[in-house]
């Protein structure tokens, strides 16, 4: 049980520092944090005695006592915001699922009643009129107001109903165990120590909001104005969730604990733990013969089956796909599990959609499979809108009881079980990367399935990253996930200005001029200069804006035109790796993000 909790504890500290955390920040900051803080009135009173004598001691010993009641409120505000978060979060994971099956309500009612009292709480903080309100159906009950200074652990419940933390195994098991109903001992441990491991960077930030709230003077002054602005954060986060626009933000920003989770989720005392999340039966007794993640085809046994699926789509009329029918009409099928609010499926999903266009006419089905993490991903028109907006075309099964979840005894958002035409699993590959890899075994057992079948050229959205020292590995840009970086100074975000180092050792990149770097990548407006000391056969570089790159590998400068969306552009391409330099000079406009080695 210890190492179960520890488990959970740690899994949900990485969750708690990871990409995802960043749209709630801003209202744990000021209204789990700032507005926690004392205002100067509340100072002052602390340094009066209460026990001076005089004709009004007595009102005075009162307004002392109220005034450090009102206090101990506003300190502990940022506890019980995330108090609130955690249970609410363990409750609704666990619980919320079955409960909602029990009365008959659509699935996704938590989250729209969380985002619903986010929106009143925040006009509360804006209009004081409309928070008395708010209090008066509570009137009755001696002083229980719901007073939206006070009520930090019901701003807690509705963070906890729309909060939704990266997927993950320790996740994944607790999830599964929620929806089908196997909540033992374990499960609890598991949620509770995944919450508080995932509350604690959250309370941290918030005791910080608070401090900085009671350390800077025009925060204690402005106590109107922390409340408006705690308001206005608070909708804007409402409406950002109905717009999915926290998802857009985590795409776009680099995830820099991926290492820490992949080292966490390959543990093997981790995987072991966590094996209660799913079951084994005859039909997916095999799936251990393979290694995940092994680049070689393997034998996993017979597939298991597609069952207990609520919704097909993408299908015609809704008809089911059933495995056995793709066997026999020969098709090599991919299973992908995802999610749509999952960050590491909405990074994965591009390279799916690339292999389902570029190899569905050489004999690939590709089925989505839909396995949600919360309540609210069950709602059909929800997936539907998801499989518009990743433009999926291939067919997605709702497997809202996790039934074939549970049957692939699967514990990852994404994981990708490929299938050959005989309808054994070949290779199994859990979370993002690896698309290298996944792409040749697809175009091997499309070969094998049909010696004459003629395949398109690999896909450009595939992971080009090579075996690790075979090659110069892949290098960003970005300060905030920048390897091989050659030169001198400080590579932080905002504008630098830099020159080429005198000497420069291999696999590694410097500038010269001036640069704007950002979380993204970089830009220069001059025209700055990128030099790189390789080891490959191909490089590619990442670009986006609208412009021109001048590449140079020692035989000229050669232009670039660069074009629409960041996509990945080829600047050299040899018949064996060798060791070299190449120097690329950027045009205003173009954004660069990263290298890729071949």
């Amino acid at each position: 049980m210890i190492s179960l909790g520890l488990i959970g504890f740690l899994g949900g500290l990485i969750t708690g520092i990871s990409p995802c955390i960043l749209p709630v920040l801003p209202v744990i900051f000021f209204s789990g944090g700032v507005q926690g803080a004392r205002s100067d009135e509340e100072m002052q009173a602390e340094a009066q005695d209460p026990g001076a004598d005089g004709p009004d001691e007595g009102a005075l010993k009162t307004r002392v006592k109220s005034e450090q009641k009102t206090k101990r409120r506003a300190s502990a505000r940022p506890y019980l915001v995330i108090l609130g978060l955690v249970t609410s979060f363990s409750v609704f994971t666990l619980l919320g699922s079955l409960l909602l099956s029990l009365l008959g309500l659509p699935q996704d009612v938590l989250r729209w009643a969380g985002i619903i009292v986010l929106v009143l709480i925040g006009i509360g903080l804006i209009v004081p009129k409309f928070e008395h309100l708010l209090e008066k159906p509570f009137s009755w009950i001696p002083q229980k107001q719901v007073n939206t200074d006070r009520g930090g652990f019901l701003l807690g419940v509705a963070l906890g109903a729309v909060y939704v933390p990266c997927a993950g195994p320790v996740l994944a098991a607790i999830t599964v165990a929620g929806s089908t109903g196997q909540i033992g001992i374990e499960t609890v441990i598991l949620t509770v120590t995944f919450g508080i491991g995932a509350a604690i960077p959250l309370l941290i930030f918030a005791l910080a909001g608070r401090r900085v709230g009671e350390r800077v003077k025009s925060f204690r002054k402005h106590q109107r104005g922390i409340r408006i602005t705690a308001g206005v954060v608070m909708i804007a986060l409402a409406i950002g969730l109905v717009f999915n626009l926290p998802q857009i933000l985590q795409r776009l920003v680099p995830d820099y604990t991926a290492g820490l989770q992949e080292q966490f989720n390959s543990n093997e005392q981790v995987e072991e733990a966590l094996a209660f999340g799913g079951l084994v039966n005859e039909q997916n007794e095999q799936l251990t013969n393979c290694t995940p993640g092994d680049p070689e085809l393997g034998d996993c046994g017979p597939a298991p089956e597609i069952l207990d699926i609520q919704e097909w789509m993408n299908t015609p009329n809704g008809e089911e796909v059933q495995l056995a029918a793709q066997a026999a009409e020969g098709k090599v099928v991919l299973i992908d599990f995802w999610a749509y609010s999952c960050i590491n499926c909405i990074r994965s999903i591009p390279h799916v959609t690339a292999w389902d266009q570029a190899y569905k006419d050489a004999g690939l089905q590709v089925i989505g499979i839909h396995s949600p993490e919360y309540a609210f991903e069950k709602e059909a028109s929800n997936v539907s809108n998801a499989i518009d907006e990743f433009g999926i075309e291939y067919p997605v099964a709702l497997d809202n009881n996790l039934g074939t979840w549970t049957n692939y005894r699967n514990r990852y958002w994404p994981a990708h079980y490929l299938i050959d035409a005989n309808g054994t699993v070949r290779a199994i590959h859990f979370g993002e990367g690896g698309y290298a890899e996944t792409e040749a075994q697809i175009r091997d057992l499309l070969k094998e399935a049909n010696p004459d079948v003629q395949l398109p050229g690999e896909t450009d959205t595939s992971d080009t990253t090579p075996e690790l020292g075979s090659t110069t590995p892949e290098t960003y840009l970005m300060p905030t996930k920048v390897v091989n970086y050659a030169g001198e100074g400080d590579y932080g975000q905002g504008d630098r200005s830099f020159t080429f180092p005198a000497q420069q050792q291999q696999d590694t990149f410097a500038l010269e001029g001036d640069f704007n770097l950002d979380s993204q990548g970089i830009r220069s407006d001059d025209e700055g200069k990128i030099k790189l000391s390789y080891t490959a056969s191909t490089i590619r570089m990442v670009l986006g804006g609208s412009g021109t790159v001048t590449v140079d590998d020692g035989t000229g400068p050669r232009e670039i035109q660069v074009e629409g969306n960041p996509g990945s552009y080829l600047l050299f391409e040899g018949d064996e790796s060798k060791q070299g330099e190449l120097t690329v000079k950027l045009g205003g406009g173009v954004d660069a993000y990263s290298f890729t080695f071949g």
